[in-house]
């Protein structure tokens, strides 16, 4: 690898480290003065310019980022650092040589320094000229050539003096005339008929008394003067502090169907209203968990916080699809998770893309996220096909044989999916920007309190799983809808509503990649981890027919929103526009669904 390649390739691994788009001139510098010798290295670190103190002026700048044209690739060089590689170029064939060096390079970058290399210059008072004369003497000032003196141009030749003229001869003087008689004046003549009257003069207007624009309510008047802004008095102390008036959150108002819930199905109620209420119950008690969630990992640190936020991520749906197992709803629960992947994929991707997109005209994410997450769900599909491709090939196999199967294909997801972590939050950690949800609303929580929180909202989604899948058979009797729909369309778009929620919300902020991560990583979660932990379940309580098997129908929707959500996010760029294809495209999954 020759000089300017391995610099490249440091630079793009700080560039990496510093959470940027793409790689600019000061990860090039940064990376040549890291492993940098000689005396212009030596100058710089005597001036106090050090890896360490351009870091700190790095961080202490803004974090430049792509706008909405790509200044280049995500990763690549920028226009800025390919003209500074190119011009290096130029010198090294200047001088003779087929490859450049570090000189070249560093030479070519301050010849013209520019953002947080020309902030560091000027900040430790170094010179680009001293550094360039240091760098190759000779090569800071151009010598120029001496001009040779002008010869002096030859004296003019004076001019002769003109003869002086011969004086006038003086005119005659005139004769004076004489005066004339002065005129007798001519005699008014009196006007002929009646004379016409002469207009009266018009009066003089009075003067206007002076304007006071102080006490004259006139519109043109001087302007007043500004008043001085003073600070309000200070309350006294012993005053009683006015508490401003908040609106009642919705979450408040939700927690109200946890009682009516209860209430309905210990009267026996309608079933469908029993249903309906211990769905909005759930809504309430799943956020109570996942804030609970995001408190406790703010208390743990960075690793194990996430480690927390992708296993109670989907508690609330896991809860519910363990309830209906155990009611013996099979086909409710495989439903419930093929309907997880694809509400995430094609609902709250799609609804987080449009409402991002119709405040910004392009929106801009992290393809090393999107790429990795397409490949995990693209391996999660292939790991829910085999089974069925199984089971399409020896229709006469034993149910052991199929539930055997979908435990082996279980384990290798769950195990795949434990190293996923691994790479995200300890070795690869840089390049996914960690794994919150954007900050915590005001103070953060106590262990304590966010532990017992936490285990009431678990409790709670527990009791209205319960209610809520003891009516399905009424429901679906009554409403004359499947279990099919249900599990695709209705548990799923409950059991994450809270994560749904904080997708939205963060994409209408601007924080396009927060969205990706939490709609990508709850299906990647869904598909490598709840799904196994299903089939383990259902073969410790015994209940038939619990394995990875899923229809037609299913495995060919959970292909079509791979592929299609594959080729929206892998280009790093999106639209509003590509977010209405996605929802067309789950529109499309529940019409089907309802008529299943």
């Amino acid at each position: 690898m020759t000089i300017p390649d391995q610099l490249r390739a440091d630079a793009a691994t700080l560039a990496a480290s510093l959470e940027a788009d793409f790689v600019g001139t000061e990860h090039l510098f940064l990376a040549w003065l890291e492993s940098a010798t000689g005396p212009a290295a030596d100058t710089m670190r005597a001036a106090g310019l050090t890896p360490e103190a351009f870091r700190t002026l790095l961080a202490s700048g803004k974090q430049r980022r792509r706008g909405p044209g790509p200044v280049a690739a995500p990763g690549g060089l920028s226009s800025q650092g390919q003209r500074v590689l190119e011009l290096a170029a130029e010198l090294a064939t200047a001088d003779g040589r087929t490859e450049g060096n570090a000189d070249d390079i560093i030479l070519a970058m301050i010849r013209e320094p520019r953002g947080a290399l020309a902030r560091a210059l000027s900040e430790f008072q170094l010179k680009p000229s001293k550094l360039r004369a240091i760098i190759r003497p000779g090569s800071a000032e151009v010598s120029r050539p001496e001009r040779e003196p002008r010869e002096p141009r030859e004296p003019r030749e004076a001019k002769e003096p003109r003869e002086p003229k011969e004086p006038r001869e003086p005119k005659e003087p005139r004769e004076p005339k004489e005066p004339r008689e002065p005129r007798e004046p001519r005699p008014k003549q009196e006007p002929k008929g009646d004379p016409k009257p002469r207009p009266e003069p018009r009066p003089k207007p009075e003067p206007r008394p002076r304007r006071d624009p102080e006490t004259d309510d006139i519109p043109f008047a001087r302007a007043p003067e500004r008043p001085r802004l003073t600070p309000p008095p200070k309350p006294p102390r012993d005053a009683p502090i006015e508490k401003k008036k908040r609106a009642v959150p919705l979450s408040a108002v939700l927690f109200l169907a946890v009682p009516l819930a209860v209430y309905l199905s210990q009267t026996h109620g309608d079933p469908v209203w029993i249903f309906a209420a211990a769905c909005l119950g759930v809504l309430p008690l799943a956020g109570l968990m996942g804030n609970a969630t995001e408190h406790l990992a703010e208390r743990t640190g960075p690793t194990l916080g996430g480690l927390l936020n992708a296993t109670f991520g989907n508690a609330a749906e896991l809860i519910i699809a363990i309830a209906a197992l155990r009611a013996g709803y099979v086909d409710l629960v495989k439903a419930s998770i093929t309907g997880s992947i694809l509400g995430n994929l094609l609902l709250i991707l799609g609804l987080s893309l449009v409402v991002g997109g119709s405040r910004r005209s392009l929106l801009s994410f992290n393809r090393t996220n999107a790429g990795m997450g397409a490949a995990m769900l693209a391996l999660a599909v292939a790991g829910l096909i085999f089974p069925a491709l199984f089971h399409a090939i020896h229709p006469e196999a034993l149910v052991g044989v199929e539930l055997h199967l979908s435990e082996a294909v279980a384990t290798v997801l769950a195990v795949t999916y434990g190293f996923s972590l691994l790479f995200v939050l300890r070795t690869h950690k840089p390049l996914f920007g960690g794994g919150g949800h954007g900050g915590l609303d005001g103070p953060s929580w106590g262990v304590g309190k966010a532990v017992g929180l936490l285990a009431l909202g678990t409790a709670g989604v527990a009791v209205m799983s319960e209610i809520l899948v003891h009516q399905v058979g009424a429901v679906t009797a009554n409403l004359g809808i499947s279990q099919a729909f249900l599990g695709l369309i209705i548990i799923p778009i409950i059991g994450n509503a809270a994560e749904h929620a904080t997708a939205i919300v963060v994409a209408r902020k601007g924080q396009t990649d927060l969205a990706f991560q939490i709609a990508l990583g709850s299906s990647t979660q869904v598909a490598l981890l709840i799904a196994p932990i299903l089939v383990f379940a259902g073969a410790f309580m015994g209940v038939a027919g619990m394995n990875l098997v899923f229809s037609t129908f299913e495995i060919v929707g959970l292909c079509m929103a791979v592929i299609v959500s594959a080729f929206i996010t892998l280009d790093g760029e999106s639209h509003w526009f590509e977010g209405v294809q996605l929802l067309a495209l789950y529109a499309l999954i529940g019409a089907a669904a309802w008529f299943i």
